[in-house]
């Protein structure tokens, strides 16, 4: 069975695997893109829906260090898992439950691949608008944290689902480097950051993601989301719990994940 065949039966069939063989794991990260390619499709075919926009990981050296990683990485937003503020979600559909409070972009302007990639201005003024986000991390291995970035990427970087609150049109006047995010559980603040910690502003995280994914060949399209990876601490979110995560001007996101 190939390491796209497992991955796709484990979240299908939820159930989590110790690690990918070492005869179908991917050697390179270009390799493991291909497999994240075959386990989108895989997911899709099974689901339903479309890629809904992408998600860049480990922007942020505190996840990088707890997952031993020198660098992000990205996978694919997916409809089936895209929800709006206010989700109420199984606690059960998950193997884990991390949530990590980001900031989103909505595409207005596809971005085709280019010779040399693009601008940072250039993708921002590609921007529709900033939305506040929650990435719901998840893992189809029980040692997430040991199996490295080919293991990481080939399992869709870790996505399990994606929470959007309304979009901020007018927000080209906003410091997202500074702006403070809080995130509160059942009413109380456990985790604070801020746009900053995202390669040093959201934008260069967006920057990195759009071009990454253009390398690939693949075209940015308007519509789009892009989220933008952790800006804090990750929480791991209980049965019962109720997430909120505040970012100011950028407005609020909640879910729930119901016992």
């Amino acid at each position: 069975m190939s390491a796209a065949e497992l991955l796709v039966q484990a979240r299908v069939g939820h159930k989590r695997l110790a690690e990918l063989p070492v005869e179908v794991r991917p050697g390179s990260l270009d390799a493991a893109y291909a497999v994240q390619d075959g386990v989108v499709a895989g997911w899709l075919a099974h689901y339903g829906g479309g890629v809904a926009g992408y998600k860049v990981a480990c922007t942020n050296v505190i996840a990088q260090q707890q997952l031993g990683v020198d660098g992000p990485f990205y996978g694919r937003l997916l409809t089936p898992f895209l929800w709006e503020s206010g989700a109420e979600l199984a606690s059960g559909a998950f193997f884990m439950r991390v949530v990590e409070a980001e900031f989103g972009f909505l595409m207005g302007s596809d971005l085709a691949p280019v010779a040399g990639g693009r601008s940072r201005d250039e993708i921002a003024a590609a921007v529709e608008g900033v939305l506040p986000a929650i990435e719901i991390v998840d893992s189809r291995y029980d040692a997430w944290e040991q199996v490295g970035a080919v293991s990481l990427i080939a399992d869709n970087a870790c996505n399990g689902g994606w929470v959007h609150g309304e979009l901020v049109r007018d927000w080209r006047g906003l410091d997202l480097a500074a702006q403070q995010v809080h995130v509160l559980v059942n009413g109380q603040v456990v985790r604070q950051g801020s746009g900053a910690a995202v390669l040093g502003h959201p934008l260069n995280a967006l920057e990195w993601l759009v071009n990454k994914v253009n390398s690939r060949g693949e075209t940015v399209r308007a519509g789009q989301y892009m989220t933008t990876g952790v800006v804090s601490e990750v929480y791991m979110a209980a049965p019962g719990d109720e997430i909120q995560a505040e970012f100011g001007p950028v407005g609020v996101v909640r879910v729930g994940f119901k016992a």
